[in-house]
């Protein structure tokens, strides 16, 4: 059959891209071999937000003599943490799937690839191999969890992500290795509901993409919270002896061996481009990932690709950006290419992460004469009155302009609330604006405000 615009993937890329090309009066279909909504609906974003926020309900309730309430004979009931979290990532993808019916999506269940110019051959669970043409046709692949060479994944004491969501029974130790966004939250996950974690990170900080001073103020918190902390640290081998995981661990220099139940390698992620056909096609690859324009054209003609799978950061709102662009470009709009430098990033754990723009280092080394503001969350009566003070507000300012060049957050919701900063660095605004725009009190939001003030030596209030 043959259709406007095939997709191959259904994932935060994939799903949208279908369901914007529809909305433009396309004939679209979507081959996907497991479920519904990729690896962000399933095994990613949602399912692990649903595990953080069982894991924050938790704290709160050991915690709870805080707020004047006692709570006795609390327990965390793993097996129904677990099952809750798979409960939400099915609906989800439900959603996504009632969202395909909604805009006429044909969806093509089974393994895609390229076959030839404006061909996709897709292979059921079966073998069964039907070919489908296209004018257009989108790579929307995805990622999965990075297998480092010392550390094969056996997918029962040394895991990938997709493992430690699904998980039999809750491990009494754990060994997380790599600080990013997955390492991180699975790490707070895990200790908050009793797992003894220790995190390693091969470079100086955790989160080392973040700007310095949130990495450091992460590193503080996750040690607060009772997780072992090792940075400047690299996991040489694992070994399992006697159903435990024995691993070697030159920490800054010094060899050392810690136990645990099971091994969590978090070490990033890496494209899935495998047996896609893009080889044959002669599709051109730029550092291990294909090489696209502004619009997502590949070299070959009516062959796009987006997500993870390209050049940016491997983000879901990123790949759901691309898909937007490309199509609307398929369609003869004249959609704005997007700016890599102005995406934001979001970590959830206890404190919160988000940023967007440079960092006050990366604007230094850019040749930037930089302002800071920064409001700590001791200071902010909302924060206060919630019980979680640990954190700040940092804004870099051009000196020279005024202009803000990046905002960096670490506390309680400010995951809901880089968006301003967002907004704000798209439209040029300056520190003033900032600092002129109301702000309702008490909130977390107003330490924003609070921040760009305290960049200008001018106070608001707490």
């Amino acid at each position: 059959m043959n259709y406007d615009i095939i997709v191959i993937g259904s994932g935060p890329g994939g799903y949208v891209a279908a369901i914007r090309a529809s909305q433009l009066g396309m004939n679209v279909a979507v081959v996907e071999r497991a479920e519904i909504g990729g690896i962000c609906l399933n095994w990613g974003c949602i399912p692990t937000k649903s595990l953080l926020k069982s894991a924050q309900v938790f704290d709160y309730i050991k915690h709870s003599e805080n707020y004047g309430i006692s709570v006795e004979n609390y327990k965390a009931d793993f097996s129904k943490i677990i099952e809750r979290s798979r409960g939400i990532a099915s609906q989800m993808s439900k959603g996504v799937q009632y969202l395909f019916k909604k805009n006429k999506i044909t969806v093509l269940q089974g393994f895609g690839k390229l076959a030839g110019k404006n061909t996709v051959e897709v292979t059921d669970a079966e073998g069964n191999i039907e070919t489908y043409t296209a004018k257009h046709i989108i790579l929307a692949t995805g990622s999965r969890s990075k297998e480092l060479p010392n550390l094969k994944q056996d997918g029962k004491k040394i895991i990938g992500y997709r493992e430690a969501l699904t998980l039999k029974k809750q491990p009494e130790s754990m060994i997380v290795v790599g600080s990013g966004a997955i390492g991180t939250e699975l790490a707070f996950f895990y200790n908050s509901i009793g797992t003894q974690v220790t995190l390693v990170e091969f470079l100086p900080n955790v989160l080392p993409l973040e700007d310095e001073d949130v990495s450091k103020q992460i590193g503080r918190s996750l040690k607060k919270a009772k997780i072992k902390v090792m940075v400047s640290s690299a996991v040489e081998n694992v070994e399992i002896k006697n159903d435990k995981c024995v691993a070697t661990i030159n920490s800054k220099g010094k060899e050392l061996q810690i136990e645990a139940e099971i091994v969590l390698s978090a070490a990033g992620v890496v494209p899935n481009l495998e047996n896609t056909g893009i080889e044959e096609a002669g599709i051109e690859l730029e550092n291990g990932k294909i090489k696209v324009d502004d619009f997502y054209r590949t070299n070959i003609e009516g062959v796009y690709a987006i997500g993870d799978i390209v050049h940016g950061q491997a983000l879901a709102h990123v790949a759901s950006a691309e898909a937007i662009c490309c199509v609307e470009k398929i369609a003869g709009l004249n959609p704005e290419p997007i700016d890599y430098g102005k995406v934001p990033g979001a970590v959830y754990t206890v404190p919160e992460v988000a940023s967007v723009g440079l960092s006050e280092k990366a604007a230094k080394e850019k040749g930037y004469e930089v302002k800071i503001g920064k409001f700590p969350y001791t200071a902010s009566g909302k924060a206060t009155a919630a019980g979680n003070r640990d954190g700040f507000i940092k804004l870099v300012f051009d000196a020279k302009t005024d202009e803000l060049l990046g905002a960096h957050f670490v506390g309680l919701n400010v995951t809901e609330m880089i968006a301003e900063a967002v907004v704000s660095l798209k439209l040029g605004a300056k520190g003033h604006d900032l600092i002129k725009s109301i702000h309702p009190h008490p909130t977390m939001s107003e330490a924003i405000s609070e921040a760009a003030a305290a960049a200008y030596d001018e106070v608001i209030h707490i």
